[in-house]
C-alpha cells in the first residue's frame, strides 16, 4: 500500500490502512497535530436517501484524527507508543451526495499528559464549482475526538 501522498509527505500508519485506501484518501497536508484529507464520494458510501452514508463521513473525520494524532516521524522514546480514539462525538450539520469532494481539516486543541483532545471540520464541495475563497465548501459536520495515547502491542 502506498504512504505517499498529494502533498508529497508519507505517514507509517497508511502502509496498512485499508479503510482509507478503499475510501480513496488524499493526504492534503501533515504537520504535528494537524492534518487535511480529501476524497471524493463514490455511489457505494451513500445510504438509502441517496446521501453519504453518516458512517463514511464519520470513517473520513475519523481518518483525519488518527494522523492529527500520530506523528509521522516519533519523537525519541515515543517510537513504541501510539494514539487511539478514547472517545468521539460528531455533528452531521448538511448532507454530501455522490461526485462531491469532501475535505478534512484536523487540528489538535490540547494534550494533557497522554489525553488529547482534537476538532476536525468536513467539508463538501461540487466538484465543478468554485468553493468561497478560504474554505474547501460548505460545512457539513463536526467531529470532535478524545485521544489517549497508548503502548504498541
Amino acid at each position: 500500500m502506498a504512504e505517499a501522498t498529494i502533498s508529497g509527505a508519507t505517514h507509517p500508519i497508511l502502509e496498512n490502512d485499508y479503510a482509507s485506501e478503499w475510501m480513496g484518501i488524499e493526504v492534503l497536508a501533515l504537520s504535528d497535530g494537524h492534518a487535511t484529507i480529501r476524497m471524493t464520494l463514490r455511489q457505494e458510501m451513500l445510504n438509502g436517501f441517496g446521501m453519504a452514508h453518516g458512517g463514511m463521513i464519520f470513517a473520513f473525520a475519523d481518518s483525519a484524527f488518527a494522523l492529527a494524532c500520530n506523528p509521522a516521524t516519533p519523537a525519541p522514546g515515543e517510537e513504541n507508543n501510539i494514539t487511539v480514539a478514547a472517545g468521539v462525538d460528531i455533528n452531521f450539520l448538511k448532507p454530501a451526495y455522490r461526485g462531491q469532494v469532501v475535505t478534512a481539516i484536523a487540528n489538535r486543541r490540547s494534550t494533557v499528559g497522554r489525553s488529547g483532545l482534537y476538532d476536525i471540520q468536513i467539508f463538501a464541495a461540487d466538484p465543478t464549482q468554485q468553493p468561497a475563497a478560504g474554505t474547501p465548501g460548505e460545512l457539513i459536520a463536526e467531529f470532535r475526538g478524545r485521544s489517549r495515547t497508548i503502548p504498541k502491542k
